[in-house]
């Protein structure tokens, strides 16, 4: 037997009643003498670790379903599935789980589950009590077989034997043809009982019970039924709901009958579940497993039978991105993939990764890229969930795509840009598109899952290109609401600089500042260019003034992940560019209130003075400290001044103990202290572009870049998030701005 057909992929039932996934591996039927008998075995595919290890208990039920599946329930609440990639893979293991009970492989439940006091009772009663003898299906039983179904659901054996006798005598057709009869007759009375009925049966957790009750024939008589709840003063209109108002859209005719019948029978089966059937008790919450399983195991053969047919995705595809194709048909294109990619979570791994591999092959990401930068909200929105999907799957194939598509294409049309301007012109007063954009850009720009790739140059290539291509993209509010008449102020006097008043400018700027300080954190020398280059610290700083303390704090927070570098290159731009002005001011200006603002900037100093950062110490201390000695709440610039004191006295003894003739050359004095080249870089003022690496290219509108930036603001009446459908979304005209 190969391992092919014995692959597998093991789900749990959790608290919510859903099938969680914990992985996929190969199974085996093995006898483990500490067990004292024949278990199942599944260890994981990637490390060979054991994801499942169960005992095959003589007294378990074990149910097969839909040749490729296996579930049983080992405890009360825990509900295991064993879902296999071939049907042969299926049947070696349920031939072996029925050899160990002593069953007939051709059965689909081994048996019934009994708990014990059960198992005694029914032990002593005679054969024939195995059936349990249904009353005539007429109206006038109605109200009997009600009791019946209710009475068992308390009895796990009760509840077998009623569903099979249910499956034997077709008995469920019967009963759905006297619901046409008591609706006919407007008998309220017979409604309510098979609305009891039909809830009891359901409740049986039956999946042969389910594919009578959810076959075309059947499943809109089932809906009718479940329509006259007792507790209700009228009747709902389900049926109405589903027949005229739900309508299904096909985006492109699916010829497949079968796929198409599978689809209608989810979506209903799907609504009888979440609108239909009331929340179960905690009596009641094991009684719907069986339910979910469907649902689920009905998604992934809709996912696996769609991706099969390459013809009916082309043509999807080729109407997505014909220019030709009107709006409307445009966003159900649009919302069909969503869903599409949203069903695609419940295939096993290897599937799922055919199924993305499969749409990257026809052009998700360029087609991404046209309707992403669209005016309809909705179809942006779609598009933005449909690209999590594909960063969540793999970062590394949308990595790769953008940098190919470098090569070919300007800057303002590249995915990512096209990303990045979504996030910057999001109309929700909330932002809360653009939080969702910056954590997928978060991702893209992690290192940390570009490491374990076989492209090894893939970390630096992609960040020479992000830095390169998209970095001035990303930081152009930030520029723009920080211009140069605005930093001036900034180190000479103390600043009473309005920075930006708009809760929503202020809320991006924050978000951008919360990616950048990521990049400090992770990105290293091509952070620290970019930031000596632009002088970006100093333009961040202007934001300690805004009257958004989160945004202040956002502005320090970025600072702070510098100097927790403990970095000589950015201390000494620091000190050279006079950068801790704004800060103290700050913190000045919020005299003597204790709030967070102030709590963050003691934490920075007192950082500065436990990790002994010599040369920020004494830079603060011969620069600030008559204006910091009264602060006596803390003991921090107290113990500042005290480690600057320290240093000086160890400095004067080195200089005493060495001979006169090396005091006047130049000698290292600190292990940290900077070399020949490093103190040219900081003295020379011409050459402040020649830093750590060689400069980044310099971007085809930097120089001019933040007063075009304002003329796009003004444009837009002093926000630049008003939303103009007519000139194709802010984000089109800001790009304009920007490239051309």
């Amino acid at each position: 037997m190969s391992d092919t057909r014995r692959r597998v992929k093991v789900y749990t039932l959790n608290e919510d009643r859903q099938w969680d996934d914990r992985g996929t591996g190969h199974v085996s039927s093995t006898y483990v003498e500490r067990l004292k008998g024949m278990s199942l075995l599944v260890r994981a595919e990637s490390d060979g670790s054991l994801l499942l290890e169960s005992k095959i208990n003589p007294n378990t039920a074990y149910q097969k379903q839909q040749d490729t599946l296996i579930v049983w329930s080992e405890a009360e609440n825990y509900d295991l599935a064993l879902s296999f990639q071939e049907k042969a893979g299926c049947d070696e293991i349920w031939e072996k789980i029925c050899q160990v009970q002593g069953k007939d492989p051709s059965v689909e439940v081994t048996q019934d589950p009994i708990d014990e006091s059960e198992e005694e009772r029914f032990e002593e009663m005679p054969e024939t009590s195995n059936l349990i003898d249904l009353p005539t299906c007429e109206l006038d039983k109605l109200e009997e077989i009600a009791d019946l179904v209710t009475s068992v659901l308390s009895s796990p054996i009760r509840r077998e034997k009623l569903a099979l006798a249910l499956e034997n005598e077709g008995y469920i057709k019967k009963l759905l043809q006297l619901f046409q009869t008591c609706e006919n007759l407007d008998n309220a009375e017979g409604l309510h009982h098979l609305y009891e009925i039909i809830r009891g049966i359901l409740f049986l957790n039956k999946a042969t019970l389910f594919e009578v009750m959810f076959s075309d024939e059947c499943i809109m008589d089932v809906v009718g039924c479940l329509e006259y709840d007792p507790a209700l003063a009228q009747p709902k209109r389900h049926r109405e709901f589903l027949t005229k108002t739900a309508k299904f859209k096909e985006v492109i005719p699916i010829t497949d009958s079968e796929l198409r019948q599978k689809i209608h029978q989810t979506y209903r089966v799907q609504y009888i579940q979440d609108v239909i059937l009331p929340t179960p008790s905690v009596f009641e919450e094991n009684f719907l497993s069986t339910l979910t399983s469907f649902i689920f195991f009905n998604k992934v053969e809709i996912v696996s039978m769609l991706q099969e047919d390459e013809k009916f995705l082309s043509e999807v595809f080729a109407q997505l991105t014909d220019e030709a194709t009107d709006d409307d048909k445009r966003r159900e294109l649009v919302n069909f993939f969503k869903e599409f990619c949203a069903f695609s979570q419940t295939l096993q791994p290897q599937n799922r990764d055919a199924f993305f591999k499969t749409l990257a092959n026809l052009g998700i990401l360029p087609a991404l890229e046209i309707v992403m930068g669209m005016d309809d909200l909705q179809v942006r929105s779609a598009a933005t969930d449909i690209f999590s999907y594909l960063v969540e799957f793999s970062p590394s194939m949308v990595r790769e795509f953008v940098m190919q598509e470098a090569q070919q294409s300007d800057d303002d049309i590249l995915l990512i840009n096209v990303v990045i301007e979504q996030m910057i012109c999001d109309t929700d007063p909330e932002l809360g598109g653009a939080v969702q954009l910056m954590g997928l850009l978060r991702t893209l720009i992690d290192p940390e899952n570009m490491l374990a790739t076989a492209n090894k140059t893939e970390k630096s290539e992609f960040l020479n290109f992000f830095y390169n291509h998209c970095m001035h993209v990303l930081t152009a509010p930030l520029l723009a609401n920080t211009s140069e008449d605005k930093l001036e102020k900034v180190g000479s006097t103390k600043s009473t600089t309005i920075c930006p008043d708009n809760y929503q400018t202020a809320q991006l700027l924050a978000l951008i500042l919360e990616l950048l300080t990521f990049c400090v954190e992770h990105h290293t020398y091509h952070i620290k260019n970019y930031i000596m280059n632009k002088d970006l610290l100093r333009r961040v700083l202007i934001l300690m003034n805004s009257k958004h303390t989160f945004l202040a704090l956002c502005a320090l927070r970025f600072m702070r992940r510098i100097i927790g570098l403990k970095d000589e290159f950015y201390n000494r731009y620091i000190i050279k560019g006079n950068l801790f002005e704004p800060v103290i001011n700050a913190l000045l200006d919020n005299g003597t209130r204790y709030n967070l603002l102030n709590s963050a900037i003691i934490e920075l100093f007192e950082f500065i003075r436990v990790e002994d950062i010599k040369s920020l110490t004494s830079h603060i201390v011969e620069n600030f400290y008559k204006a910091l000695e009264s602060i006596e709440y803390v003991q921090t610039f107290k113990g500042l001044k005290t480690k600057y004191e320290q240093e000086k006295d160890r400095q004067s003894q080195k200089l005493t103990s060495v001979p006169s003739i090396l005091r006047s050359n130049r000698f290292r004095r600190d292990a940290r202290a900077l070399d020949d080249d490093e103190e040219l870089w900081f003295n020379e003022e011409e050459e402040e572009e020649e830093v750590v690496v060689p400069p980044i290219e310099k971007s085809k509108t930097d120089d001019d870049f933040p007063d075009s930036y304002e003329k796009f603001i003004e444009t837009k009446k002093g926000t630049w998030f008003s939303f103009n459908a007519k000139n194709n979304s802010c984000c089109n005209s800001l790009m304009k701005h920007l490239f051309f």
